[in-house]
């Protein structure tokens, strides 16, 4: 079962659903993908062990997230090209012409450090698994390769894949192939499910 939920600061739904947007509004978007999954359980659809999460890009950013603000409620983490840090994020845009747009869209004040996984790396009790490509210019390679050292340092399972000359699509046929495999092999391991055919 696959449930892949529009939360609060999704675009596309007008400005009473986007609210501040998913950075200024992490608390919301971020608690709609946990509800999303308390619901699952609730509805007795997905069973509380075997409950996973894998987002992508801002979907990485909130897979991550659940880990700190509803710890141990996903039994394992799949981001792949995801935002670890708002800082981080806000000063990938200082090279570009919009960094004005691109700063106050993310803002800054408390939620930059109260929204930022890599800055809470102690909570997660879940283990972790992220993919980036190294020529990712939407997310730098920087983001993830620093969230899997501050999880592993605070002695959290962490893997990181990176794909060589890829973008934050990861547009290759064979790496797509790959993620998924290894995000297969992955989940099952972390939820004590048999492997996979």
């Amino acid at each position: 079962m696959v449930l892949q939920p529009n939360f609060r600061g999704s675009s596309g739904y007008g400005d009473s659903w986007f609210v501040k947007n998913g950075f200024k509004n992490w608390k919301q978007a971020v608690g709609d993908v946990c509800d999303g999954g308390r619901w699952l359980v609730a509805q007795g659809i997905a069973d509380p062990a075997h409950l996973g999460i894998v987002g992508w890009s801002y979907g990485g950013y909130a897979a991550l997230q659940s880990g700190v603000l509803s710890p141990g409620l996903f039994k394992a983490v799949v981001a792949i090209a995801p935002v670890t840090d708002f800082a981080m994020k806000r000063d990938e845009a200082r090279v570009y012409s919009d960094y004005d747009l691109a700063f106050d869209f993310i803002g800054s004040g408390p939620h930059i450090a109260e929204g930022s996984p890599l800055r809470h790396v102690e909570a997660f009790v879940s283990p972790v698994l992220m993919f980036h490509g190294d020529m990712d210019v939407n997310v730098s390679i920087a983001e993830s390769r620093a969230m899997d050292e501050a999880l592993r340092k605070a002695g959290k399972p962490s893997q990181l894949v990176e794909y060589a000359k890829l973008d934050h699509h990861l547009a290759d046929g064979a790496t797509r192939a790959d993620m998924l495999r290894r995000s297969d092999a992955f989940l099952r391991a972390s939820m004590g499910l048999p492997p996979g055919p």
